[in-house]
């Protein structure tokens, strides 16, 4: 099996005293499906952004689809990674129009210009915008859409160019219970999907991690509390130890909750 993502002896500092990430190891293999669990601050996002090769480690090495930090261009990288997070959709111009925003992550931009698109690109976007229900969106601008309408977008975007990696950052996030519910239900079936590419998942809600997951990685102050498969790994204890509090943890029909211990 090939490794996507191996991270060795990780740190990313800032300042003198601040430590967002402190020593993390991780290996991700292909086609395994990752969720990323713990509190604020924890230094999800950051790890998500190392992944994305936006954040360089202040120490330590990173290695992604064969090639190193640091030893690649990863301008020529980034089209192998596929990511939707707030800091991606915040950047999305409000007056594109939904297709394009799909549209033009052939090219790694944001906001449509003198690009010139073939027929295949212009299939792919709307396969992708059918295959998460908003191909109805397809003529809208992007600033009209629903918090929900726009997390799908940006899934589809991510998935444009064929990606071998995919990162979702809080997807579920601001979403109503509805949209929530439809999400986890669509991320379940790209999780179960043997076509899809490697996924990383980012939630604060266990409820949010869909079916198909088959590792978590739970982080707390930067570091590593516990990584492996999700049904050894997300447990009541490392869950405690990861957000500092006694918890109490199930896992009915495929979904996972936790709640305080009095």
């Amino acid at each position: 099996m090939n490794v996507v993502a191996k991270l060795t002896d990780v740190s990313v500092r800032r300042g003198v005293s601040a430590v967002l990430l402190d020593g993390v190891n991780l290996e991700i293999d292909e086609g395994e499906r990752w969720v990323i669990i713990g509190p604020n601050g924890a230094g999800k996002t950051t790890l998500l952004s190392v992944l994305s090769t936006q954040l360089f480690p202040s120490s330590g090495t990173v290695s992604l689809l064969g090639e190193t930090l640091g030893k690649v261009d990863v301008f020529g990288l980034r089209p192998r990674i596929g990511i939707a997070s707030p800091s991606v959709g915040t950047r999305i111009p409000r007056y594109e129009a939904v297709r394009d925003v799909v549209l033009s992550a052939a090219y790694g931009v944001l906001g449509r210009w003198r690009e010139q698109y073939d027929e295949m690109d212009v299939a792919q976007a709307d396969h992708l915008l059918d295959a998460w229900q908003v191909s109805r969106l397809a003529g809208r601008t992007f600033g009209t859409l629903s918090d929900g309408e726009r997390k799908r977008v940006e899934i589809a975007r991510a998935l444009m160019t064929d990606p071998e990696l995919l990162l979702l950052d809080e997807p579920g996030a601001g979403l109503d219970l509805g949209g929530r519910e439809g999400l986890v239900h669509s991320l379940t079936e790209l999780c179960m999907d043997p076509d899809s590419p490697t996924i990383v998942l980012v939630t604060h809600h266990l409820e949010e991690i869909p079916q198909g997951v088959s590792h978590a990685l739970l982080l707390n102050h930067g570091r590593v509390v516990a990584a492996g498969p999700i049904a050894t790994t997300l447990t009541a204890s490392n869950l405690s130890k990861t957000y500092e509090m006694p918890l109490s943890l199930r896992h009915d029909d495929g979904r996972w909750s936790a709640r305080s211990v009095a």
